[in-house]
């Protein structure tokens, strides 16, 4: 297959350049049609009744007045046989056996505030939740927890009949933390914790269906339309091949639009009770509550190191809330691999709490492990008198210690930390005078890993015509990243054809190649090579059709820049001029996808660098300025490349300053279900000062494109090199995230007391 013995690129013509997107002007023109902009003949549009206590029984709802609304076409709840489908967490998986917790689409007992009750079908929006509104419902309100430490004590409100712990710890080890300990010259401990975040991209959830007799297309934001299909299929009793999902467009998810929702099983069972197409899309203030988070986590994190700078031991115990159902929260790769130590111990829990369950979230459970490893880095450094940098570069491993020391693909973790350092002009800056207030200023570093990185299958069809131009159809997904154009760009690099005429066709179940939802960092890592994989096919074909009617060997003759030159370049033909492809008017490569390296891993790393500013009057805090170094093999687009980074970047200013659930004890509620109250990061909190490094190390054996994965590592680090900055700054080891100005006060008025 070509994709398994083509040759690394060397040097390339339209790979790595920084290209506008190829769908730019349709994004910023408006005439992209993203999911919620589909509008049907005939359509209706639905509304949600949800739960609004933290922990509730259902013991009524009466429909009788919402049925009576004007304009109402359905009434959906429980009490309706079509509506009785079961669900199971986490979310995504209706019909699945794997869970141990089984719900129902709508549940009598609602675990949470914004468990799905009751549905309406209207003709207009407002007709719809004045329905919602004239639906009664009668509760046994019953005693909530929204406290993962809290929920875990004897005699606490009960979220699963089974308990508030899911599942017994769960513990990876090697060597002995005890020995480590011992052997050690400085050991801290120190307890870490992180707040739950919010996703809130800039397109809300929903879906848009149509049934077709017995056929269901949806019109879905989602992250990849064949994770959905497959679910959905399931929920819906279906086989695949009637159901189709579309997502040619969606505005971000950041992984809380990898599962199947439930308002698209209800905008489904809807449109078939009616007969009619119908759109549900959830307001800002359900997505806050019902469609994923990034957990808290409490980690209390042990660590022992030798005067000259040698890690022995790493000791990691964790807590994660899962909130109302299963889901996975785990945090400790990066103490188990990142840097080289023999004696490591790892120990997770996770806990039940009346809230929202999380979903993946940009790099799962890294971020959270950076606050406490990084900080921890940094404060060991500072104990044995060593540069944070040097200190790192130290304890750098070249092998996957989590993978039975496999060595890595590339592994430029030590790249990234010197020359992230030398842009940041890292040493002058430490010496720096730090200000005498009330502004003082600081400088930090952070590095991580990301750990998720195997390649998914993935196929792909590349078609070239005879005029040159040539199509390219896949099923990823673009959230935003600029997915579209990379693959276009491998398109171009090996067929020759400009990227202004080829046309993408993707994320259509019913017209696309198969791929798993674009997520983990995976898409380029593992779509790229099945696309290079298609167009060589093609080129190979066309290689055939000019030998043979030049009468020459096809190892005489070579495909550049859209025409096939013999050797010497005595003879050229153009694509055009190919007689057997003007005959059958279309040559049609189909790529898939290599296996991943057997005996080596791949992994991308990261560095970044922050300088806050921290007023010690008022508390609050400012980044100044940014440098990240990355190491995710070769840049495909250098445009794309750093948007994506910034976007990383700016995610770890709002983990890091700003973000944060804030759950109300007594009532279980959400307090800051909205975008005034929630503060994400805005362009006056992004510093201007942003430099983005990459770091190739021209990888051949990750892939055969040499690409890594840069979505997820670009956010890992951030709020870490942050707090470093802030404890540069101001002396205080500020642990717990995020560093608000209130909390920051009372550090600062603390350490007066203290004197």
């Amino acid at each position: 297959m070509p994709e398994t013995t083509a040759k690394p690129w060397g040097e390339t013509k339209f790979v790595g350049k920084p290209i506008p997107r190829v769908d730019g002007y349709e994004r910023v023109s408006g005439t992209a049609e993203y999911p919620s902009d589909v509008v049907l003949p005939n359509m209706l549009h639905a509304a949600i009744l949800r739960c609004p206590h933290g922990q509730a029984q259902v013991k009524r709802v009466d429909l009788a007045k919402a049925r009576e609304m004007p304009g109402v076409r359905a009434v959906l709840s429980d009490a309706d046989k079509e509506a009785q489908i079961p669900w199971y967490a986490p979310p995504g998986s209706p019909g699945s056996t794997g869970s141990p917790t089984a719900s129902r689409l709508f549940d009598p007992h609602c675990r949470f505030e914004g468990e799905e009750i009751a549905a309406v079908a209207a003709e207009t929006p407002q007709q719809a939740w004045d329905a919602v509104r004239a639906i009664r419902a009668e509760y046994n309100v019953l005693p909530s927890v929204v406290d993962m430490e809290e929920a875990l004590k004897p005699g606490a409100p009960a979220v699963q009949e089974s308990g508030n712990r899911w599942g017994a710890p769960r513990e990876t080890k090697r060597g002995d933390v005890a020995q480590g300990f011992a052997e050690a010259d400085v050991v801290l401990e120190e307890t870490y914790r992180t707040s739950c975040e919010i996703h809130t991209p800039s397109e809300i959830h929903g879906s848009v269906v149509r049934w077709d007799g017995d056929h269901l297309t949806v019109w879905d934001t989602n992250q990849g339309p064949f994770g959905i299909q497959a679910p959905l299929a399931a929920a819906m009793s279906l086989p695949l091949s009637k159901v189709r999902v579309i997502s040619h467009y969606m505005g971000g998810g950041f992984g809380s639009k990898l599962n199947l929702g439930k308002y698209t099983v209800i905008a489904a069972v809807l449109a078939r009770k009616t007969g009619r197409p119908v759109r549900l899309f959830l307001t800002r203030e359900e997505s806050f509550r019902a469609v994923g988070n990034r957990p808290a986590h409490i980690m209390k994190l042990k660590a022992g190191v030798k005067k000259d700078g040698t890690l022995t031991a790493l000791q990691l115990t964790g807590l994660g809330e899962v909130g109302a159902y299963p889901a996975g929260t785990s945090v400790g790769y990066q103490v188990g691999d990142l840097y080289r130590c023999p004696n490591v111990l790892i120990s997770e829990s996770q806990a039940f709490i009346n809230a929202g369950p999380n979903r993946a979230f940009r790099a799962p459970g890294f971020p959270q492990c950076s606050w406490a490893l990084e900080q921890m880095m940094d404060a060991l450094a500072e104990k044995i008198g060593m540069d944070p940098v040097e200190f790192r570069i130290k304890n750098y491993s070249a092998v996957c210690q989590m993978q039975q020391n496999k060595p890595y693909t590339s592994a430029g973790l030590r790249e990234c930390l010197t020359e992230g350092a030398r842009a940041f002009n890292w040493k002058d800056a430490r010496l720096r005078s730090k200000g005498s207030g009330p502004w003082v200023r600081g400088v930090g570093v952070a590095a991580g890993m990301w750990g998720s990185q195997s390649g998914p299958p993935s196929t792909v069809r590349v078609s070239l015509y005879p005029d040159g131009s040539a199509s390219l159809n896949m099923g990823a997904a673009d959230l935003g990243t600029g997915t579209k154009t990379v693959m276009a760009l491998v398109v171009a690099e090996e067929l020759g054809v400009p990227l202004d005429r080829i046309q993408i066709e993707n994320a259509d179940t019913g017209t696309t190649e198969f791929t798993r939802p674009s997520g983990g960092s995976k898409t380029v890592f593992a779509d790229s090579p099945a696309v290079r994989s298609a167009a060589l096919e093609v080129k190979a074909r066309v290689l055939e059709m000019a030998a043979a009617q030049l009468k020459l060997p096809v190892t005489d003759l070579a495909f550049q820049e859209g025409a096939i030159v013999a050797q010497g370049g005595t003879r050229k033909l153009a694509v055009r001029e190919l007689t057997q492809l003007r005959a059958q008017q279309v040559v049609v490569g189909v790529g898939v996808r290599g296996p991943d390296p057997v005996d080596k891993v791949v992994r991308p790393f990261v560095a970044q660098f922050a300088e806050v500013e921290v007023n010690i009057r008022t508390g609050e805090t400012r980044v100044l300025r940014l440098v990240a170094a990355h190491d995710s093999g070769r840049v495909m687009d250098l445009l794309t490349y750093r948007s994506q980074v910034i976007g990383g970047l700016t995610m770890g200013i709002g983990f890091a300053l700003t973000e944060r659930r804030i759950m109300d004890a007594v009532t279980g509620k959400m307090a800051n279900a909205n975008c005034h109250d929630y503060k994400i990061p805005t362009a006056k909190d992004v510093p201007a000062d942003k430099t983005v490094i990459p770091i190739d190390l021209h990888d051949t054996e990750c892939n055969t494109t040499g690409t890594k994965g840069i979505g997820e590592p670009a956010t890992i680090p951030t709020a870490a090199a942050i707090a470093n900055a802030f404890y540069h700054a101001t002396g205080i080891r500020i642990t717990a995230a995020p560093i608000t100005p209130a909390n920051v006060l009372t550090l600062l008025e603390e350490r007066r007391k203290r004197g």
